[in-house]
């Protein structure tokens, strides 16, 4: 039987699928986990900003999430219930509607869906055509939503949908906010389109969107647009659905990412770190007078995870009952401010991307994001890019991550830039 860190990563590249991505950006293998680092197999330790690729906004293993999940599993308590009435799925939508919804003034139902983010956009897409009785919906450019076939045909990025095989219809792409530059009204232009009979544009069951693009490069609308986005969308009789699969649960300051921006979507859609813990959970919110599926009608064994009821609930209570933990996000999201505009100094051209704790820095250049991201792990930093040409480097730590950690973290990078930048190859650049 193997034992070198070798021998076990040939099992992954003999047996497991060309599919898999983010493992080829870190090679190695991970054993443990704990707050805001991970360790792998030869004991070193890495700090984490990719966090489950914001899949786990509360760290890895927070202990009262571990605590309340082991207590659950020796109690027998359910592992699997499908859409059964449970003592755990009451608890989280006690949580959930006391401390998330109710606040924010949210009438929304809560609908558990199959337990990916692609699975809720699904839902919600199907949920807008059965409401409105039309078929087309409005997404933009640099969106993406997951990739299953009705998610992909909103999503832009071209390589994914190439993974189709198959013609993505229902869907007209328009250009998000500040797409052709700052002197452009995009809004306008979907205006236009809208209310001119000869555009070719089709009457849409919905308008969707991510406030913060976060695979499309960390492009962060303005609240006037989306507030503009969202009148329109009243305007022609469709739903507006706000993607917040990324940016939500704490990412961008408040539990949602419009919530400071006046407006209430029709539909919301949530994963990723909903669960507080990294279980696979997704849901959909949709206003009460849009609640028109029948029973099962969007159907799934998962829907729901039991195990992901008891930590959401328990994160829900630990983090969401005041605003000490939002306040303490908005602190790092300043530091977090401050240093990527000192080292958007080190790259001529580059710019910061983003909002709140999503944010990053465009340097121009796949390759040299790419880079960047390399020497940082070299030097115990997990990392990512994003973007149409993955020329941005993203910051995507858990919103727990300490002070010291945090700074340790940013320094790495900054020294990583430093490294790249300096190299004779982008020097000439």
């Amino acid at each position: 039987m193997p034992t070198d860190t070798s021998a076990k990563i040939s099992i992954f590249k003999r047996r497991e699928s060309e599919a898999r991505s983010y493992c080829r950006s870190f090679d190695t293998v991970f054993t443990q986990a704990k707050g805001a680092e991970l360790t792998d197999r030869q004991g070193r330790t890495y700090i984490d900003f990719l966090a489950g690729c914001s899949s786990l906004n509360y760290g890895h293993n927070d202990p009262d999430m571990k605590a309340a999940l082991l207590d659950h599993i020796a109690a027998d308590g359910l592992a699997h219930g499908l859409d059964f009435h449970t003592s755990a799925k009451a608890d989280f939508l006690d949580a959930f509607d006391q401390h998330i919804l109710r606040p924010r003034k949210m009438d929304h139902k809560v609908m558990f869906t199959g337990p990916t983010g692609a699975n809720a956009v699904e839902a919600a897409l199907k949920l807008a055509r059965k409401v409105t009785g039309r078929t087309h919906v409005i997404a933009f450019t640099n969106g993406f939503h997951g990739v299953t076939l009705g998610a992909l045909a909103a999503t832009g990025n071209s390589y994914h949908r190439g993974g189709a095989g198959t013609p993505l219809n229902g869907v007209t792409r328009m250009p998000y906010d500040g797409y052709f530059g700052a002197e452009t009204d995009t809004a306008a232009y979907l205006e236009a389109m809208l209310e001119d009979g000869s555009s070719g544009v089709d009457a849409p069951a919905a308008i969707l969107l991510e406030t913060v693009q976060g695979e499309g490069g960390l492009n962060a609308a303005r609240p006037e647009w989306v507030q503009r986005i969202a009148a329109l969308a009243k305007t022609h009789g469709a739903l507006l659905i706000i993607d917040d699969i990324q940016a939500g649960c704490g990412r961008t300051g408040g539990f949602f990412s419009f919530e400071e921006m006046g407006v209430t979507p029709d539909i919301v859609t949530l994963a990723k770190s909903v669960s507080g813990f990294g279980l696979p959970m997704a849901l959909m919110l949709a206003r009460p007078q849009h609640d028109i599926f029948g029973p099962a009608e969007h159907n799934g064994t998962f829907r729901g995870n039991t195990h992901a009821f008891i930590t959401a609930a328990t994160a829900i209570r630990k983090f969401w009952t005041d605003a000490s933990f939002q306040q303490s996000t908005a602190a790092k999201a300043r530091l977090l401010t401050a240093a990527l505009e000192e080292m958007s100094g080190l790259i001529p051209g580059s710019r910061l991307k983003g909002r709140g704790m999503m944010q990053g820095l465009d340097v121009g250049s796949g390759e040299l994001a790419a880079s960047i991201c390399a020497h940082a792990f070299d030097n115990g930093l997990i990392i990512e890019t994003s973007g149409n040409e993955d020329q941005v480097v993203k910051v995507l730590a858990p919103l727990t991550t300490p002070e010291d950690t945090f700074i340790k973290g940013l320094n790495i990078l900054r020294s990583a830039i430093r490294g790249v930048t300096d190299s004779s190859k982008f020097a000439a650049e």
